[in-house]
C-alpha cells in the first residue's frame, strides 16, 4: 500500500474545492451588491474567496491530471486517527458555542483554545499537560481573545458577547 495519494484521490480534493468554490459563488448571489464603504459591497469578499477557491480547485485537478504532486512528502505520524485527540478539539468547540453567551466572548475562547491545544498535544503523542499546563493554556488563549474582542467591538463595533455590560470584558 502506498504512503501517497493516488492521483484519482488528488483529483477528488481538487474537484471538492472546485465545488465548494461553486457553492460559495452561489450563495454569494444571494448577498446584495449594494456599493458600501469605497465602492465595496458586502459581497465583495464572498465573490473573491469563491473564485480564489475555484482558481485553486482547477489547479489542483490540473496537477492530478499531470501526473499528480511528484514532489509530495509522505504523510507523517500514525497510520489512524487518536479518537481521545479529536475528543478534546471538538469539546473545546462545543464548549466554546455553548458557553460563549453565558462565559462571554473572552473566556469561551480562552477555553476551547485550552481544550484544543490539549487535544493537539496528544495528537502528537505528547502528555495532554497538567493542572499548571492547562491553566498556562487556558490564560494563553484569554490573551489571544481579548484583543481580538477588543478589536470587532471597540474598533469595528461588531457585537460580540460579553461577560460584563461594561463591554471590556
Amino acid at each position: 500500500m502506498s504512503s501517497t495519494p493516488s492521483t484519482s484521490s488528488q483529483a477528488l480534493v481538487g474537484a471538492g474545492v472546485l465545488v465548494v468554490g461553486a457553492v460559495m459563488a452561489f450563495g454569494a448571489t444571494a448577498i446584495p451588491s449594494d456599493a458600501g464603504y469605497a465602492g465595496v459591497g458586502p459581497n465583495a469578499l464572498p465573490w473573491l474567496v469563491s473564485v480564489v477557491l475555484m482558481l485553486c480547485g482547477g489547479w489542483l485537478v490540473w496537477e492530478a491530471r499531470r501526473g499528480g504532486f511528484r514532489e509530495l512528502e509522505a504523510p507523517s505520524g500514525a497510520a489512524s486517527g487518536d479518537w481521545r485527540a479529536v475528543a478534546w478539539v471538538v469539546a473545546g468547540v462545543i464548549a466554546n458555542a455553548s458557553l460563549i453567551t453565558t462565559l462571554g466572548f473572552i473566556l469561551a475562547c480562552g477555553l476551547c483554545f485550552a481544550l484544543a491545544v490539549r487535544g493537539l498535544r496528544i495528537g502528537e503523542g505528547k502528555a495532554g499537560g497538567s493542572a499548571k499546563r492547562g491553566l498556562i493554556d487556558l490564560l494563553t488563549g484569554i490573551a489571544i481573545a481579548a484583543p481580538v474582542f477588543w478589536l470587532f467591538t471597540k474598533l469595528l463595533a461588531i457585537n460580540l458577547p460579553g461577560l460584563t455590560a461594561s463591554g471590556w470584558l
